[in-house]
């Protein structure tokens, strides 16, 4: 793991954390609850976390996928908050043009963000201006050493509590297990994406042969600062942006599980596909980390040619459970008409 510490000096800190002693990310929730049965899902639950995670060169030469499973973002950093729950920090990088970029973001993100004067309490507002400043010290660092020149994308999750928070910029993916059916979190941001595409055209870049600028298979990045004409420099605005988008939700008894993956995962596992293959094995075994293993191991076998990386975030100690199908009612009824000859044939055979 290389370290970049000799580079915290190009990125700005607040100095210290603001708490308060409420946090509002708790009473946010993607779907307002209307019964009492789901309020009580939403009251009564908070996860238990565990992580495994694992990743695999693939078929290229060289291995540019990074990853990150902090357990208490804050302890790691030296910080104590007002609660009684901890913050956890997940993250997978995946780096184009070099590894560079990649580690770079790895390692001084989570940093960035808790130290940011609105952490804890605004999250949403403060992981985006985090994942902006680092890109801004990325672009610093590279003017300082040339050879640093490359690209990440960025996918991060943070579970405080019963909230789960996805920031995401580029290909890589979040899928959600919720009572063993798939859940996206994230948007792969593509040349093919047609919001992605309007909001390219707006700013003067455009798309060639499937291809930000003719260059890139993304449209959203940490780093590049080398290709001409992608980011914002000065007063004119580049078609790459750092700026992640963000999904928020409040996990209940139902999400059984994060995976979060590098975009060769997704090459091979459809979004329900990996959460099928992940239940079947952590009801086998239970072993997060094996399961990451086996799931690298199975996209492999089905020709996957990028690098891998698998993390899986589970929030209960126990497996699975095996899913119900409810099977319909089927009410079969017969027609007047056929009532009729019905009776014409008894009365016949009599």
């Amino acid at each position: 793991m290389e370290n970049f510490d000799q580079d915290s000096s190009l990125i700005s800190s607040s100095g210290g954390i603001s708490v308060a002693n409420s946090y509002p990310l708790e009473s946010i929730c993607e779907d307002r609850v209307v019964t009492e049965r789901k309020q009580n899902l939403l009251t009564d639950f908070f996860p238990t976390l565990r992580s495994g995670e694992w990743s695999d060169i693939g078929g290229r030469p060289y291995m540019e996928d990074t990853h990150i499973c902090i357990s208490d973002l804050a302890k790691k950093f030296g910080y104590s908050l007002l609660s009684e729950h901890a913050i956890s920090f997940y993250g997978v990088f995946d780096g184009h043009g070099g590894k560079t970029a990649a580690h770079f973001v790895r390692e001084h993100l989570p940093r960035v963000i808790v130290e940011d004067a609105d952490f804890p309490v605004k999250l949403e507002k403060v992981v985006t201006r985090s994942f902006i400043e680092i890109d801004a010290a990325f672009e610093k660092s590279c003017s300082l050493e040339s050879s640093r020149s490359s690209g990440t994308t960025a996918l991060t999750a943070m579970i405080f509590g019963r909230s789960l928070l996805v920031a995401n910029a580029g290909d890589c993916r979040a899928v959600l297990s919720r009572g063993g059916a798939a859940k996206e979190m994230s948007e792969d941001h593509r040349p093919c994406c047609v919001k992605e595409r309007t909001r390219i055209e707006s700013l003067g870049g455009f798309i060639d042969d499937g291809y930000l600028n003719g260059q890139l298979a993304v449209t959203r990045a940490l780093g590049d600062w080398h290709l001409e004409g992608m980011k914002k420099k000065g007063d004119r605005s580049g078609p790459l942006i750092a700026e992640p988008e963000l999904k928020l939700v409040t996990l209940t008894k139902e999400d059984e599980f994060l995976i979060i993956g590098s975009d060769g995962i997704w090459d091979v596992y459809s979004n329900q596909n990996a959460v099928d293959f992940v239940r079947k094995r952590l009801q086998e075994h239970n072993d997060l980390k094996r399961c990451c293993r086996e799931m690298v191991g199975e996209a492999l076998k089905r020709g996957a040619t990028d690098n891998l990386t698998a993390v899986i975030v589970s929030f209960h100690s126990e497996p699975p459970p095996p899913v119900v199908v409810q099977r319909a009612r089927v009410r079969r009824s017969i027609s007047a008409e056929g009532l009729q000859n019905l009776k014409c044939l008894l009365e016949g055979s009599a």
